[in-house]
This record gives structure tokens, sequence and C-alpha cells, in this order.
């Protein structure tokens, strides 16, 4: 979550995660309505936000750190701090920070054609998400439509690690792959917190694993002692890189 706890310590956390070999740093500039998010990134936003978190101050950081490390960022947020600021300045500022793609939860495919416009133009990827339940048709037009990667949920609910990966999100991977047919890569997310879940959703056929709530969870469990939580975070990340490196994977 970006300037979660404070932008320095934020700075000093994503460092640590580029530095355990994330390929992707994925940046949420928080609402106060995340609908698609369970507690633990819910009360990152709210500590963000009450520490003064705004979307240009969190692109500012993203501008800084983009000179620093070659590691895409993505950012995720809801639609309306988009349209706060205006679609077009958003694109822009994104694209001008170094931002290299976008995922909004709560934006509908149909309503998105704007969106999506503006992001090509501003050579910004339009990622989006795909559930369980999609259907077959629905997913066609979701792959079509989508760049960068497809963001699959593996499971039903919010975000939030989960201690066991279930039978239903390595089917809904397999599933998924299979219709995008090559066209996109398939990135799996939700739920997402051990090394043996990176392994077996790689062996499953996703080109992706996404983790964000037990990184997020690391932070607030050192909200005390801000300055531990890189170590940490940057061995949770390299023991789940390490993961990805396992045969099959």
């Amino acid at each position: 979550m970006g300037h979660d706890p404070d932008p320095k310590a934020f700075v000093a956390n994503v460092t640590s995660l580029v530095e355990g070999g994330a390929d992707i740093l994925e940046v949420g500039i928080p609402f106060s309505d995340p609908v698609a998010d369970g507690p633990v990134i819910q009360a990152a936003g709210t500590r963000a936000l009450s520490a003064g978190a705004t979307p240009q101050k969190i692109f500012d950081t993203i501008g800084e750190l983009s000179l620093q490390f070659t590691v895409p960022v993505v950012i995720l947020t809801y639609y309306n701090p988009i349209l706060a600021m205006g679609i077009e300045k958003f694109m822009r500022n994104a694209s001008d920070n170094g931002v290299n793609g976008i995922v909004v939860p709560d934006l509908p495919l149909e309503e998105g054609d704007r969106f999506r416009e503006l992001a090509l133009k501003h050579n910004i990827d339009s990622i989006y998400l795909a559930a369980p339940n999609t259907s077959a048709k629905r997913l066609v037009s979701i792959v079509d439509k989508s760049k960068g990667f497809l963001y699959l949920v593996s499971l039903y609910g919010v975000t939030g690690p989960r201690d066991a990966l279930s039978s239903q999100a390595l089917e809904t991977v397999k599933r998924v792959k299979s219709l995008a047919n090559g066209r996109i890569p398939v990135s799996a997310g939700f739920g997402i917190s051990q090394p043996e879940h990176i392994s077996s959703l790689l062996r499953a056929g996703a080109d992706g694993a996404i983790v964000g709530s037990a990184l997020v969870r690391t932070v607030a469990e050192h909200l005390n002692d801000p300055e531990e939580a890189p170590n940490h975070l940057k061995k949770t990340i390299t023991a789940l890189k390490q993961a990805s490196k396992q045969r099959g994977c």
C-alpha cells in the first residue's frame, strides 16, 4: 500500500522487496471503500490515508523509485480516485512517473472504453480481473481487452492470506489458461501467501503468482519497529521467488 505506514518506511519496504527478487511491484493507492480488499489491506489503506497519502504524493514517490529500479510498477486502485483526478490527468501522471499498468477492481469491462483508450494513449496496460465463476464468453472478452497480464482471482471472497491453497484455485488456473490460449499471461492472486502456493500455481500453468496481503501483514506487524520490516519482507519474498524456480514451475 502506497505510503503505508508513512512515505519513508514505504520506500524502505519497497526496496527490500525489489532486492528480494520481486518481478513486478504492485502499489496500492488507498481508497475509503475498497470493496475487493480484506481486513489486512483495508487497514493498510486507512493507515496510509491517516498519514496523508494522496494519489499525487504516491505518484511522486513511484517516480523517484522508477529512477532507482527497473522493476515494472502496477497500480491497484478504485475508480473514484481516478475520476476525482480526471482520467486523462491520472494516466498522464502515472505514465510520467514510471507506472506500467493499472488494476481497477470496481471498473466493469463494459464501462471501461474511455479508460482503456487513455491507458493505451499513455502506454499503460489495462489489467482486468477474472474470477472462478467468470463465464467462458465473458472471459474471452476480458482476454481480448486486457493488456500486460490477466489478474486471476483464484478464489471467492476478498483479499487476505490463506493457510492452504484450494483445489478450486488450481482448477481455475487450468481453465483460464486454456481459454486464454496463449494470448496473454495469467497471474493468480487472492489468498496466496506460502512458497508452496507459488509452486503449485505455476505447475498448474499460471504465468505468475500475486502476493499482497501476506506482505502487507508483515508491515502491520512491525508498526512499532518499522526498521525491522524490510528484513522480514526481503526474507519472505526471497523464499517465494525461490519457490518459482522449483522443478516444473
